[in-house]
């Protein structure tokens, strides 16, 4: 049986233990203090970066996975796979869909894959695990990635709140004087992504009408009856996480909804406090 290996990278962010249960291989974003370099989910954890932000008081850089870490990744593989299918966060805000390409170029003894989820976090995540289950299932190449298009084909949805505006500022998204009049005016932007990049959506002011605004945005969807995947993704707030899960999951009995987080290299240019909520049409 030809048997399909799975590959991500890091910022779908999905637990390790599911990573091992559906035997998904990772492939680490970094994120850069100072001369220090950190591989996010493997030598920093987000409850660790969320500390060393808060103690060194300095926002990290990021950078992507390099091509040869794709190249030794994708030939250890080669080894037991026929067939490489790697799921990347957007192409259009960071460079590890080209590099995870590039990679697939140099890699005899397998076919490799790659796949633009257009999105990130756990959003990403619902194509991987969706693959990954498939590949296990001995499904081939040709039949995953198929089911990966369809599930685009139905536009999976992500909208986020930006708590801190201050990371907006320092990536260079906001200049000095929107810093201080959003923070006057408490301006939680809500961001979501078109055309692989991600864009504002509207300018909300206070942190409660902002999700209530994306909340809004989910029910158009829910209330239509369908079958949908769901998440809450939080900057860490793991209680109001849990609480908004609840809540959608007593409003709603079609929707699976989970708690999932914003690690370390999406959490760079989002800050510590942001929100978010992702969905699909199963």
């Amino acid at each position: 049986m030809k048997k399909v290996a799975i590959v991500t990278d890091s910022t779908a962010y999905i637990p390790e233990e599911i990573r091992k249960d559906l035997e998904i291989t990772m492939v680490p974003l970094n994120v850069i203090f100072g001369n220090e370099s950190y591989e996010e989910e493997a030598e920093i954890t987000a409850s660790d970066f969320y500390e060393k932000v808060k103690r060194d008081n300095e926002l990290p850089k990021t950078s992507q996975p390099s091509i040869g870490y794709f190249v030794d990744t994708y030939e250890k593989l080669s080894k037991n796979h026929d067939a490489i299918i790697t799921i990347t966060l957007s192409s259009g805000i960071s460079g590890t869909y080209q590099s995870a390409i590039s990679a697939g170029q140099m890699v005899e003894g397998a076919e490799v894959y790659v796949f633009d989820s257009e999105i990130s976090c756990m959003v990403q995540g619902f194509y991987v695990i969706e693959a990954a289950r498939m590949a296990l299932e001995g499904k081939d190449a040709n039949s995953i990635m198929n089911r990966l298009e369809e599930i685009k084909s139905s536009e999976p949805e992500a909208y986020f709140m930006v708590d801190d505006l201050s990371h907006l500022h320092r990536g260079g998204r906001l200049n000095a004087a929107q810093l201080v009049v959003g923070n006057l005016l408490q301006i939680k932007p809500v961001l979501t992504f078109k055309d692989k990049v991600i864009v504002p959506f509207e300018k909300i002011r206070t942190r409660k009408k902002a999700f209530n605004r994306i909340l809004q945005l989910f029910d158009q969807d829910a209330v239509k009856g369908k079958k949908i995947k769901a998440t809450v993704i939080h900057a860490n707030q793991p209680e109001e996480a849990e609480k908004l899960k609840e809540e959608i999951t007593s409003k709603y009995p079609n929707v699976d909804v989970s708690v999932s987080y914003f690690g370390p290299v999406i959490a760079t240019h989002l800050g510590e406090g942001a929100l978010g909520l992702g969905w699909y049409h199963v």
